[in-house]
């Protein structure tokens, strides 16, 4: 008898809760449906061609041909996993990537925090906008503009060359036929385009911290590097956090565009890396099913390491993702 009361309450409480939860989301839809209406559009986008087109991964476990299409192609399991990771290109793409990524990591990120503590610290608004302005301008410069200004600057007769011969009398360098200098190229080039467009977030989250923070502590005699240091970076840690734990979620993707335009066979040993190879063997080769499965291989990595950068963020602070 107990046993029936105690299932007729919890019936009873799972009912209540169902009908809170629908009014809930009733009343939600009636307040925010115009909201709901604005985002329905890039859910449709992300709908078809992002999550659409995924059950076409199983290509990366097939003999794909086109002409038989995804359901009729042989399934031939795990061999383009096998053969791309016994095959010479493994090593050298996965190094090379994660190489260009950990530069990026060490002074990429750090780079748009700093800018915007500096800019911060500017309170002449009208060179401050100037600043602001000047920094933001290289991210809407296009890829194509930016390796050609690259190309044109490092040539042997350009005017890095032109000035390092002229100050330290060196002879002129083919910086980008030379494999050691690619990755520095690649990273710094990238810092100066984006590290403008990057401080934005920062300062929007330096805007919020509480000025009766700063008052507190210039009361306590705090000089301006020690209110960064205890004021400022602790108040945007947040947001630092959230976008390293992204950034880690990506240590095994680059951009083939810019590698592309950048590399050449006499750098492939630093320059290669797996967007890059796998454009080479899917594109021009049209190797679907193994290219499929190096980008399934690159996806799952940058998964696993999303998942452990969000657990080890939990662990040590109080802000994850999830």
């Amino acid at each position: 008898m107990a046993t029936q009361v105690a299932k007729r309450v919890n019936r009873g409480k799972r009912i209540v809760s169902h009908i809170g939860l629908g009014q809930m989301i009733a009343k939600d839809w009636k307040r925010n449906k115009y909201v709901y209406l604005m985002l329905l559009p890039v859910i449709i986008y992300y709908l078809v061609f992002h999550y659409g087109p995924m059950y076409g991964v199983i290509i990366a476990f097939q003999d794909y041909s086109i002409t038989k299409g995804v359901w009729g192609s042989p399934w031939i399991g795990l061999e383009n996993f096998q053969q791309f990771f016994s095959g010479f290109h493994f090593s050298r793409t996965v190094i090379n990537t994660l190489a260009i990524n950990v530069i990026d990591l060490l002074f990429g990120f750090p780079a748009p925090i700093v800018l915007a503590l500096l800019i911060n610290e500017i309170h002449l608004n009208p060179f401050k906008r100037l600043v602001q302005t000047i920094t933001y301008m290289p991210h809407f410069v296009s890829v194509v503009v930016v390796v050609g200004i690259l190309v044109d600057f490092l040539a042997r007769d350009g005017v890095i060359n032109n000035v390092l011969v002229v100050i330290l009398g060196i002879s002129p360098t083919a910086f980008l036929q030379q494999p050691e200098w690619f990755r520095w190229l690649f990273v710094g080039s990238g810092v100066w385009q984006h590290i403008g467009w990057g401080s934005i977030i920062y300062l929007a989250a330096i805007s919020a911290i509480d000025p009766e923070q700063y008052e507190a502590a210039m009361l306590d005699g705090a000089s301006r590097f020690q209110q960064i240091r205890h004021v400022t970076l602790p108040g945007i840690m947040p947001t630092i956090i959230i976008l390293l734990i992204l950034r880690v979620g990506n240590m095994m993707t680059v951009g083939y565009e810019k590698i592309l335009l950048m590399y050449n066979p006499m750098t492939y040993e630093t320059a290669d890396v797996i967007s890059t190879y796998v454009y080479r063997q899917g594109i021009l080769q049209a190797d679907y099913s193994f290219s499929a499965a190096v980008g399934l291989f690159n996806s799952v990595i940058n998964f696993g390491l999303l998942i452990f950068a969000n657990w080890f963020s939990r662990r040590v602070s109080e802000t994850s993702l999830w």
